[in-house]
Parts: C-alpha cells; sequence; structure tokens
C-alpha cells in the first residue's frame, strides 16, 4: 500500500496542473517558476486555443466517449480483481488506477477544449450581434429619413398659392381675348409657369376695368341718391300741411267718435260676456288704467255664438241629470224636464265653454310677456286660465334640468300656496264628473285650461255654498287684482331668472350677481361639478332626503336636482327641493358629504350646521336688486361652507404631514361649544369666518 501510495502523487500533480499549462513531471517538481517559464506557459496557452480550433469537434466526441467506455472498464474490472481476492491483485488495481487517472487527464483537456469552443462561439456571436444592431440602427435612420422626405415631399404637393382661389378664365377664352403682349403664346403654351402668369396679368387687367366701371356707377348713384333725396323733401314739405288739415278734422272726429270705434267695439262685446268674465273685465281693465298702463285687456270669440247662447246657467241645466226612478211622480213634476243626452256627448256638455274669452297681456320691464286667456265653463261654472309665455329674446337660455319650468302647464303652478291647478275649486263639479265618466279633472285641462283659485277670485267667485250657483261678488274681484297681478309678474320674472340659473349651473359656473358678491369671500375652492333633475321617485329614495320628505314638504309637483360639488378627494352631494312657488318658498338643500365613508345631518352636527346655513338663513342672501338669484346664492354659499368644514377639519385631524385641504379661510376660532360648530358664517366687513 505505501508503494501504491508512492506511485500516485506524481499523477496528482499532474492532474491539478493549471488549464492555462502542460506541465511534464519534471516541470511540477521545480519549487519556484522564473520569467521564461511564464512565456513558455503563455505559448502552451494560446497553442492549446489553437489547438481547439484546429481540432474537429466530432473526434472529440469520439475520443470523449472512449474515455468514458474506459473509465466504466477499469473500474469494472477493478471491482472484478478485488472480488477475486488473489495476492497481486493490488499491483493490478494500482496500474488500472493510473490508466484510470489517464483516462481522467483526457477527459480534462477534452472539457477545456470544449470551454474554448463555447467562448469562442459566444464571443463570435456576440460580434455577429452587433453588426446586426448597427445594420439595423442603420435602417431605422435611413427609415425615419424616408418618412421625413416623404412628408416634406406631402407638404409640397399639398401646398396651395394664393392663385389658386382666383377663378381665371379658361384658356381658350384667354388666348381669345387677351392681347397678344399679355397673352404672349409662342412663350406661354410651352410653358405652363408662365402661361398662369399671363392668366393672372389678364385677371389683373380686366378688374382694373371692372373697379372703373363701378365708379362710374357709384357716382351715377349718387347722382340718383340727391334727386331721391330732394323729392322726400319736397314730400316731407307737404306733413306740416297735412298736419294742418288733421287737424282741422278733429272736431269731427270727435262729433263722429271714430277714435272709439274698438273701444266701442270692446263694450258691446262685454254684454253678453257672462257674468264672472265681466267682472273680470270691468276690473282688470280698471285696473290697466289706474296702475299698470302697459297691460292689455281685451275681448275676443265668436259675438253671433254669444247672443244666441242665452244665459251663462242655461247650459248647466242641458246636462243630463239621470233623475232617479224610486222618486215619486208628484216630486218628479215639480223638477223642470231635462233632454236626454247622449253618453258620447255628456264630455262636451260638462266641458263647454262660452264662445267670448276674456285676453289679459302682462308685460315686464326685460320685454317678456305673458297671455293668459280666461274662459269660462258653462257647465261647471269655474273659470279656466290657458297660459302662453313670450319671453324676451336676451332672456331665452337652453337648460336641459329647467326646461319644463317655462311650460304652460307649470309656469303658473302654486302661484299663491297649495294652488296647483288641477282640480276644480267647485266643490259641485264632482258629480258632473262623474256623471260625464271624467274621474279626473286633470285630464282636460289641455283642452279647457286650469282652473285656479285667483282665477276665481279675479271674476269674483267664492265656492262656499254649493247648494246654488256661486254669485260674483265685484268687491272680492278688485280686491285681489292687484295682488294677483304684481304676483304674476313676479313669478314670470322669478322663472325666466331661474332657467338662466339652471343654464349656468348645468355648464359648472355658480353665477353671483354685483350686488351680492360682498356675501362671500373672494376664492372659493369648491367647484361645483355635477346639476341635473332627477324624478321624484329618485328623490324620496335617497338617505339624507329623508327627513325633508318626512317632514311633509315634498310633493310631486315640485322639481327636484342634484348637485355634486367636489374639492380634492372630498365629494358633497346636494338633493334640492325646489318648489313651483319658488322665493316665495326657497329652495331646500339635503347633503351628503363623502370623505372615505358618508357624513349626513344625522351622523354630524357640522354638516347639519351646513343645511341649517342654506336653508334656514336664506333671508341673508336676499338682497336687494337680486331677490331672482336665491338659488345661486345658496349654492355659492354652500360652496363656502364645505371649504370652511374642509379646512378646519384638516386643522383639527391629528394625522401628520401636510394636510389635503390647505388653510385659505381667517377663523379666529375653528370650533366653539359643546357641539364644536365650525364658523360657517362670513364676516364681509373684515373678511374671516366665525360661528353664529
Amino acid at each position: 500500500m505505501a508503494s501504491s501510495a508512492g506511485k500516485k502523487r506524481p499523477m496528482v500533480r499532474v492532474s491539478r496542473t493549471d488549464s492555462s499549462s502542460n506541465l511534464t513531471d519534471k516541470d511540477s517538481k521545480k519549487p519556484k517558476m522564473d520569467s521564461g517559464d511564464r512565456q513558455g506557459e503563455s505559448a502552451s496557452l494560446y497553442s492549446e486555443e489553437e489547438e481547439a480550433a484546429q481540432r474537429d469537434p466530432a473526434k472529440d466526441v469520439s475520443l470523449y466517449k472512449t474515455a468514458c467506455d474506459g473509465i466504466r472498464q477499469l473500474l469494472q474490472e477493478i471491482q472484478d480483481i478485488r472480488g477475486s481476492g488473489r495476492k497481486d491483485a493490488a499491483a493490478e488495481i494500482a496500474e488500472r488506477k493510473i490508466q484510470a487517472s489517464m483516462h481522467f487527464i483526457t477527459l480534462k483537456k477534452l472539457n477545456r477544449l470544449a470551454h474554448m469552443r463555447c467562448k469562442k462561439a459566444r464571443d463570435t456571436t456576440h460580434e455577429h450581434k452587433q453588426k446586426v444592431d448597427s445594420y439595423h440602427l442603420q435602417l431605422q435612420n435611413l427609415l425615419y429619413e424616408v418618412l421625413h422626405l416623404q412628408k416634406e415631399i406631402t407638404k409640397c404637393l399639398e401646398f396651395k398659392s394664393k392663385d389658386e382661389e382666383i377663378e381665371l378664365v379658361d384658356e381658350a377664352e384667354f388666348y381669345k381675348e387677351a392681347p397678344e403682349d399679355i397673352s404672349k403664346p409662342d412663350v406661354t403654351q410651352q410653358d405652363p409657369h408662365q402661361l398662369t402668369l399671363a392668366r393672372l396679368d389678364w385677371e389683373l387687367e380686366q378688374r382694373k376695368r371692372l373697379a372703373a366701371k363701378c365708379k362710374d356707377y357709384e357716382d351715377q348713384k349718387e347722382e340718383i341718391s340727391q334727386e331721391i333725396q330732394t323729392r322726400r323733401d319736397q314730400l316731407d314739405s307737404l306733413l306740416p300741411r297735412l298736419n294742418t288739415v288733421l287737424e282741422s278734422t278733429k272736431p269731427l272726429q270727435e262729433a263722429l267718435k271714430m277714435p272709439f270705434d274698438e273701444m266701442r267695439q270692446q263694450h258691446r262685446m262685454a254684454q253678453f260676456l257672462p257674468r264672472p268674465l265681466y267682472v273680470l273685465y270691468v276690473q282688470s281693465s280698471a285696473y290697466q288704467q289706474a296702475c299698470d298702463p302697459a297691460l292689455t285687456v281685451t275681448i275676443e270669440g265668436d259675438l253671433d255664438a254669444a247672443k244666441s247662447s242665452g244665459p251663462s246657467t242655461s247650459a248647466a241645466l242641458d246636462v243630463d241629470s239621470d233623475s232617479d226612478d224610486e222618486e215619486g211622480t208628484k216630486e218628479k213634476s215639480r223638477r223642470r224636464r231635462t233632454i236626454s243626452v247622449d253618453p258620447t256627448d255628456r264630455r262636451g256638455k260638462v266641458l263647454h265653454k262660452h264662445p267670448l274669452q276674456v285676453n289679459i297681456t302682462i308685460k315686464c320691464k326685460d320685454g317678456s310677456s305673458l297671455a293668459l286667456t280666461f274662459h269660462y265653463l258653462l257647465a261647471l261654472q269655474v273659470v279656466t286660465v290657458i297660459v302662453q309665455l313670450q319671453p324676451a329674446a336676451e332672456a331665452v337660455t337652453v337648460s336641459i334640468s329647467g326646461g319644463d319650468l317655462l311650460s304652460p302647464s307649470s309656469l303658473l303652478s302654486c302661484l299663491f300656496p297649495g294652488d296647483h291647478g288641477n282640480t276644480t275649486p267647485n266643490p259641485a263639479n264632482q258629480f258632473l264628473l262623474e256623471r260625464a265618466s271624467i274621474e279626473d279633472f286633470n285630464e282636460c285641462v289641455k283642452e279647457v285650461g286650469k282652473p285656479y283659485v285667483w282665477a276665481q277670485q279675479l271674476a269674483g267667485l267664492q265656492f262656499l255654498n254649493t247648494e246654488e250657483p256661486p254669485k260674483p261678488d265685484t268687491h272680492l274681484s278688485s280686491t285681489h287684482m292687484e295682488k294677483t297681478m304684481k304676483a304674476l309678474k313676479v313669478r314670470v320674472r322669478a322663472r325666466l331668472a331661474l332657467v338662466q340659473q339652471l343654464a349656468s349651473l348645468e355648464r359648472g359656473s355658480v353665477p353671483v350677481n354685483r350686488e351680492c358678491q360682498h356675501l362671500f369671500p373672494t376664492k372659493i375652492t369648491s367647484r361645483l361639478t355635477t346639476w341635473k333633475s332627477i324624478t321624484y321617485d329618485d328623490y324620496i329614495v335617497l338617505p339624507y332626503s329623508q327627513p325633508v320628505v318626512d317632514s311633509g314638504m315634498v310633493h310631486e309637483t315640485d322639481n327636484f336636482y342634484l348637485a355634486v360639488v367636489q374639492r380634492g378627494s372630498a365629494t358633497l352631494t346636494a338633493a334640492v327641493l325646489l318648489s313651483p312657488g319658488y322665493l316665495t318658498c326657497p329652495p331646500v338643500f339635503s347633503l351628503n358629504l363623502n370623505m372615505g365613508t358618508d357624513r349626513t345631518a344625522s351622523s354630524d352636527e357640522n354638516i347639519r350646521a351646513m343645511e341649517h346655513e342654506v336653508n334656514v338663513h336664506y333671508k341673508e342672501l336676499l338682497v336687494k336688486g337680486s331677490h331672482d338669484q336665491l338659488l345661486t346664492n345658496q349654492l355659492q354659499r354652500l360652496l363656502m361652507c364645505l371649504d370652511v368644514y374642509l379646512e378646519t377639519q384638516s386643522t383639527s385631524s391629528a394625522t401628520e404631514g401636510p394636510s389635503e385641504f390647505g388653510r385659505e379661510k381667517i377663523c379666529p376660532r375653528i370650533v366653539r361649544g359643546p357641539s364644536r360648530c365650525k364658523p360657517f358664517v362670513f364676516n364681509s366687513q373684515h373678511g374671516f369666518f366665525t360661528q353664529r
């Protein structure tokens, strides 16, 4: 065993030689390597690389397989020798180990050669890849240059010169009419550019001639105008003479009452008006002469039919009364005999209108006019109104959410509290409507108009006793005339202003009049992002509008809107209830603030305080000259309160770092009192916010 160990040592040294050298056993025994030996090692490395390049890889693979097979065979022989138990087994095993070590040296040699080939392949691949990348970059540069040239070519091709806008005469006409010193056929027929220049010169020459003709015609026009003016002066000189003649005929006109023909015709027609319309006509005419000259009162209709219709109460008796069969014959004899009416005609009989009508036109200061047509229903004995609004040209504003505010069906709704005009104010009419198979009088509104209570009062009607027909009262009409006319003007002005406000709100703008600017700070960061109309069903299901719904303030005839205000990550949603009696009944706001979680008046005292500021203290926003701007003023105050809420909220929070809502408002006291109320009241004189 000692001899075998002594034989293995030189083989170990040979197997551990560096891959960059090919040392022999004699060289490995040297203790130190001089410079000459290093040069020999370097030369050996380079020769091995050349050898790797020159050798056939296929033969190396075959040599690798042979070495592996040899190692397997030697290992098998060593195992067999050890199993045989022979005395000379150690020597044979040592010899075969040496042979196996030689095969390992061969494998190591092949491994180095394989690594060298792999490295060379990688280097070659990288070199070729760099060349491909360089060629690709050059190709992209060329493509970019081609694209640039194509764009420049397109610009040149699409270039339009100023002369292309001029309509020139065609070439045939040009050569025919233009003189040779301009046309130059010998040059222009061969050169298109010279042809275009020649045609432009000819166009310039023609325009100079036309300009000279135009100047001559203008001189002639001036002469004719002077002649016309001379004749006008002669005609104007006749005007004083004609005025003198007309002045001399005034006594004759007064004697013949010619200027009063129209008034006399109106008075003659008034005699055939039913009593309620007559009272309305007389009182409105008196109000026109005494208080409002711009008011127009006229009577229209079929005068001949009015003359033949007889008393206004006779039509009511023509309606089929359907006497009960249970009544005795004696009771029937006492009643007036009635004419049976076909059920298909009952509706027409009940809704029959008097042939004459009274038209009242109310003109507002902005040029808008409200036309009211008053009819009298003979059977129902009520006065109905048909409304038509003619807004001024500057007052016409397109608004999606406020489109129905100017419609005749809702324009005068709730002019006075509770007066919607959808039901007849005469309690006795219910029986007549049932006989005519009319379940709801609202179905007949488009046909006959709305029987507003104020219309009955203007006609002197007051339904207190249902047993006998009402008697028109002149004093009742005169008492309500002035108040109603003023209310009508206020309603028209308010509705037109409201439509303009809604149009601005739909665009995200909150208009504030100059008279109201002192009510708000100069800078308000919160902005209105959405304004849209919603239905009654949408409003009543909102969680934060339930207190308003439970209070009984919500009706289906009201208008409902939804406003969304944003500042940063905070979103404030306001459900707005707008009554038909806008200004008389201010808008009501219900708020919901979302800052990660929803905050409403029921969960946050300050949200309740914001609603209180907007809904309760609205009279502070009714500045003289801007009463019609209440809605936008309330919304502007809401934006201001939201700024104060967010800025004071960020101040009182315990989070570290910069706040999302910077402190822009001056607030001496952030909160006050047990409820920790925020300063929502703006002091315009000193420019800071305080608590109420």
